[in-house]
């Protein structure tokens, strides 16, 4: 029986995903977590009764890839598939290289859902047929990705946060660092992506559905 911990912080969607994997015959629901705090505090104590980590990306308090980085580093051996309302090619490689074993569109099949999983939790990796052809890319002609790929967790949390109108105290307080850090990401991301301004940045993200 292959125990999963679903995290995400819409309850609906929990219960969706919970009906899914119950329906199945060797998947169970382990547990629920509404966000990254309460996932690590989850493993912290049940980990041993866990087998696969299903992890929204999108969500308060704690990010799923601070989530994923810090399960990563605590649970080793715990493979973490990655559901996620973005399209393969705006964070699936960033989430790989997190550590994460798969990558999966909220979009796809019940059938495809169950099949990742089980193939996560067997210590094999996931990705889609639209992942795989970004993956082949980057070996085999030296494809380099989209700008926002170049940037640390730390500088995409900051660049999806200030493109959905967060101020720097806001983001601050959210990511629980200091202004002046976060000051020192913006200008970070800015050189990076060779952008000017804030309005620059926000029609960037805007343009490849980092935010709504």
């Amino acid at each position: 029986m292959i125990r999963v911990l679903i995290v995400d912080d819409h309850a609906v969607v929990r219960h969706g995903l919970k009906q899914i994997l119950n329906d199945t015959g060797d998947l169970r629901v382990a547990g629920e977590a509404g966000d990254g705090v309460e996932a690590i505090q989850w493993l912290r104590r049940h980990g041993d009764d866990c087998h696969v980590v299903l992890l929204d990306i999108s969500m308060p308090n704690k990010g799923g890839l601070d989530t994923l980085s810090q399960i990563h580093r605590e649970f080793p051996r715990l493979p973490v598939l990655v559901l996620s309302m973005y399209p393969e090619d705006v964070i699936g490689l960033r989430t790989l290289k997190a550590g994460a074993a798969g990558y999966l569109t909220k979009q796809a099949a019940a059938e495809q859902l169950v099949e990742a999983i089980r193939q996560v939790a067997s210590g094999h990796r996931y990705v889609s047929p639209a992942l795989a052809e970004q993956l082949a890319d980057s070996f085999v002609n030296g494809y380099q990705g989209a700008p926002h790929e170049l940037l640390s967790d730390r500088e995409y949390q900051t660049l999806c946060l200030i493109a959905s109108g967060k101020t720097l105290s806001q983001i601050a307080e959210e990511l629980k660092i200091s202004i002046k850090t976060v000051s020192v990401y913006r200008a970070r991301l800015l050189e990076k992506m060779k952008l000017k301004n804030n309005a620059e940045l926000t029609r960037y993200a805007v343009s490849k559905g980092l935010v709504d």
